[in-house]
């Protein structure tokens, strides 16, 4: 969706967007990222259900 023009409208108008901008009621609080903790517990998924599919075929294998 484009912008629209500034123009468009009154001062008033103009106020009240800009108050509403900067006004903080859509602003959240947010921890830092923290990269090395995703990877951990990415690594950690990928082990659990890797550690699942070897189990999964030691039980089965006597059976093929």
């Amino acid at each position: 969706m484009p912008e629209r023009d500034p123009a468009e409208y009154t001062a008033e108008q103009l106020k009240a967007i800009d108050d509403y901008n900067h006004s903080g009621t859509r602003t959240i609080e947010r921890k830092p990222f923290k990269p090395w903790l995703m990877m951990a517990g990415l690594m950690g998924v990928v082990i659990v259900l890797g550690g699942f599919a070897w189990l999964i075929g030691y039980l089965v294998e006597p059976y093929l």
